[in-house]
């Protein structure tokens, strides 16, 4: 079944002096590539990988271009343009993407990045772009188990840290306490589901939880050592922003791996720094 603001693999069914035309079915007919996407690999009879959108005029139109979200999607893009009709987004082709005025949770302004939901109008069928994220998010229950491996989109600053998008599909939140490193609004990075709450909300961590997390925490500060000539100058009394810059790791979780690693006889602790025992 062909599907509009996504990728289709269509067969070419007729070359012209513009482009070659894709079938497209009983409900689209034939479907203009335009001239300028073809290669010379491409043949009549082949099946191709095209997304499909909407011209300026209307019309429906295949490209191998790469866009930066397929309708049904959240993704950081940037206004290029605004007038009477809204703000208009950069994803990739020569036709940007709209954000009707009343899909703008707030004023966008050309030149700033925001996150937005790329979907198809059911009225106009266009495809188009809200920064309304409630209303696409918490449809469907969330099926995670604490410790599964997620995507995560950042998407807001709050008063306890960052609002995440879970997989395209849910709302979560990094609390401050284990935010370390450059965490923007836009990131895309992967994390893991710390809990599901009684009230359906999710808290997410960027680290694994448990003793894999702290395995693989406890791995990473050797590996730096080691990379250091056996000596890192940070201990229990470094400031956390030094701590993130050298490791990527929160103060709290480098004070439990560094503990872990001493009683397991891999480092020394001094005021001055730790030590590996053994380089």
């Amino acid at each position: 079944m062909i599907k509009v603001g996504t990728y289709n693999d269509l067969k070419i069914v007729k070359e012209v002096d513009f482009g070659l035309y894709l079938d497209g079915g009983y409900d689209y007919g034939e479907i203009l590539l335009p001239k300028r996407y073809i290669t010379d690999e491409m043949r009549i009879g082949q099946s191709i990988s095209v997304f499909l959108y909407y011209d300026s005029e209307d019309r429906l139109i295949a490209t191998t271009q790469h866009v930066k979200a397929v309708a049904g999607e959240f993704a950081s893009l940037k206004v290029v343009d605004t007038n009477r009709a809204g703000a208009f987004l950069d994803w990739g082709l020569p036709k940007d993407l709209l954000v009707p005025f009343n899909q703008q949770k707030v004023a966008m302004k050309t030149g700033f990045g925001y996150v937005v939901y790329v979907y198809q109008d059911d009225i106009s069928e266009r495809l188009l772009a809200s920064s309304k994220l409630d209303r696409f998010l918490d449809k469907v229950p969330a099926t995670y188990k604490a410790g599964d491996k997620v995507d995560l989109l950042i998407a807001e600053r709050t008063d306890i840290g960052f609002k995440a998008i879970i997989n395209h599909q849910h709302w979560g939140v990094i609390f401050e306490n284990d935010v370390f490193g450059d965490l923007g609004i836009g990131k895309k990075c992967k994390g893991y589901i710390r809990r599901i709450r009684e009230d359906g909300k999710i808290d997410l961590s960027l680290t694994q939880t448990g003793y894999a997390k702290m395995d693989g925490l406890a791995d990473r500060i050797l590996l730096t050592l080691k990379q250091h000539d056996g000596f890192l100058p940070l201990s229990d009394k470094s400031s956390p922003d030094k701590i993130a810059k050298i490791l990527k790791m929160s103060k709290g979780n480098f004070k439990k791996a560094i503990g872990q690693l001493y009683k397991q006889g891999h480092i020394v602790i001094e005021d001055k720094g730790i030590t590996v025992t053994s380089k």
